[in-house]
């Protein structure tokens, strides 16, 4: 498991990776952003509302919904029979701007060999307007949301298989970063290298899930992508080079 804050020995391992798969939410953003913290309000008031309940009981729902079902909109989906395309308008309506650009998280990415996608428990919307925030859209291939996945998110099985199948993704050659760990494990059995974003927290990552531990993901790419980009540099021999 690769500490925090080593990506040149952390880019040793990742040379033949030509898939980088993102989580969205306090993964491609800082969570210190609380970005997701209106989100969770607004999952709140959604339940409080279409169930007909207080705000404490749903949010005890709500928590509970998650923890049963991967997602609070899973359960209540086949709780209560919600509209899933309702329910994520409403969550996913808040304030974007929060957000700040990220230049080196950019230029990470543009620098880094292969295709990016972004795999989220979210909505489509949502993960474009972030990425529109961050000023990092045109740097990844796709967006593979709840939709896509049939409505059965992480960590469940069948969002990865979904993933992998509808993108031709080799586990092999594919790295996923999340900062939930148990959304990593399900990678890690299909063969894909795993970093966990920490962000703060106090969880403890088993070796079988985690291949690298990450504290700040733009400055760990941009070391990642520099030590790919000047390992062919630095394993030739003079009179190599093609002149064309």
């Amino acid at each position: 498991m690769e500490p925090t804050g080593a990506p040149r020995a952390a880019a040793a391992r990742l040379g033949g990776i030509d898939c980088w798969i993102f989580d969205l939410d306090n993964t491609l953003y800082p969570a210190e952003s609380d970005l997701f913290g209106q989100i969770d309000v607004r999952m709140s008031e959604f339940i409080a509302a279409e169930i007909g309940i207080d705000k404490a009981a749903a949010r005890r729902l709500q928590k509970n919904y998650f923890h049963d079902y991967g997602t609070t909109l899973r359960g209540l989906m086949l709780e209560h029979g919600v509209e899933p395309q309702a329910y994520l308008d409403y969550v996913h309506d808040i304030d974007h701007s929060v957000l700040a650009p990220a230049p080196l998280l950019s230029e990470a990415l543009a620098a880094l060999p292969g295709r990016k996608l972004v795999f989220t428990n979210g909505s489509a919307n949502h993960a474009e307007r972030v990425l529109a925030r961050l000023g990092v859209a045109d740097r990844f291939e796709a967006v593979f949301d709840i939709a896509a996945a049939g409505y059965e998110p992480k960590p469940f099985d069948p969002a990865y298989d979904r993933l992998m199948a509808r993108h031709r993704v080799r586990g092999e050659s594919a790295v996923f970063f999340e900062d939930s760990l148990a959304n990593l494990a399900p990678a890690a059995a299909r063969g894909m290298t795993t970093a966990w974003l920490r962000n703060g927290r106090g969880d403890s990552p088993g070796v079988e899930r985690v291949d690298h531990v990450i504290g700040r993901l733009d400055r760990w790419l941009a070391g990642v992508a520099g030590a790919l980009a000047d390992a062919p540099r630095e394993g030739k021999q003079g009179g190599d080079d093609d002149a064309g």
